[in-house]
């Protein structure tokens, strides 16, 4: 019997970013100012500690502050999904065991980087995340970062899984993606992992999408989403184009780089970052700063 939550993780969910100070220390204030920004501008849900929030430069201390102030800020206005994933499964495990869910109404679990697990070891890694964890499970696939691809046919199977609810899928694969769709549960959910194609997915039955580039114009993203929920698609169609060359210059060199970049320019945290990553190249800032030029009026009106 699938959990009786089921997903409650639908429309425009926001990956948000880790702002810091010159210092390199964790900006608290700009993280409060940057989710009540998206939760103003209709936000329907957030995700703390993804790829977007740069987890892995976090020390475990700032991680659990990170997520205490998020929840204190959000104060249970929206859902919110937790990051917590790992090539190491019995890590995994132990840090389920280990979390406080409260003001936590979900996992969004990666597929297993570095090590490369078959379909039948991913299928067994997030059975075993499903089967601890007292909230329910986001599958996340993102080939390009982990190495490995989660087939449409094992996700399909792995949908079945009571306490698994959707997959956020960043394959880029439209004919994986449309299989997931057609050959899953009626109440298992795909969400974008890609800002750029998000509109396409929603019109062939996506539920939803985790959004980098929604931290910054959440409105128009939101509104768009909308649309789409509800039909409109001339006017989803416009906004989809009008933030087509955005979504693709703030992960032109680097994600967070560019959102961080574009966040700078319009007042919602600092241009920095954690190494190993560094802030955008001199030509994408131009770039971002001369299309939000173009498109200011438009989309942060």
């Amino acid at each position: 019997m699938r959990n009786t939550n089921k997903n409650i993780f639908k429309g425009t969910g926001i990956a948000l970013v880790t702002p810091f100070n010159e210092d390199k220390s964790v900006d608290f204030e700009s993280l409060e100012r940057i989710v009540n920004h998206v939760i103003d501008n209709g936000a329907d849900f957030l995700v703390a500690l993804g790829t977007t929030s740069e987890a892995p430069t976090l020390t475990a201390e700032e991680k659990k502050q990170v997520v205490d102030t998020i929840l204190r800020t959000n104060n249970g206005r929206l859902p919110v999904l937790l990051g917590m994933g790992g090539n190491n499964t019995q890590a995994v495990l132990d840090a389920i065991k280990a979390q406080d869910f409260t003001g936590i109404q979900g996992i969004l679990s990666v597929v297993p980087y570095y090590n490369k697990p078959n379909q039948r070891g991913m299928k067994a890694h997030f059975e075993a995340i499903a089967d601890a964890s007292p909230v329910p499970v986001i599958l996340y696939n993102v080939p390009g970062r982990v190495g490995v691809n989660l087939q449409a046919a094992t996700c399909v199977e792995l949908a079945k899984h009571p306490n698994i609810v959707a997959v956020k899928e960043a394959s880029g694969n439209l004919q994986q993606i449309m299989e997931i769709l057609r050959d899953k549960p009626t109440d298992f959910d795909v969400l974008s992992g890609d800002d750029g194609i998000t509109q396409p997915l929603m019109a062939l039955g996506a539920q939803g999408v985790i959004s980098v580039a929604a931290n910054a114009y959440t409105k128009p993203f939101s509104r768009m989403m909308q649309a789409m929920k509800e039909g409109r698609t001339d006017e989803a169609l416009t906004l989809h184009y009008a933030m087509l060359r955005m979504n693709q210059l703030i992960f032109a060199d680097g994600n967070p780089a560019g959102i961080k970049c574009l966040m700078s320019h319009i007042g919602l945290c600092k241009n920095i970052l954690r190494l190993p990553l560094v802030p955008v190249n001199e030509k994408v800032e131009e770039e971002i700063n001369a299309e939000l030029g173009m498109r200011n009026a438009e989309l942060f009106r």
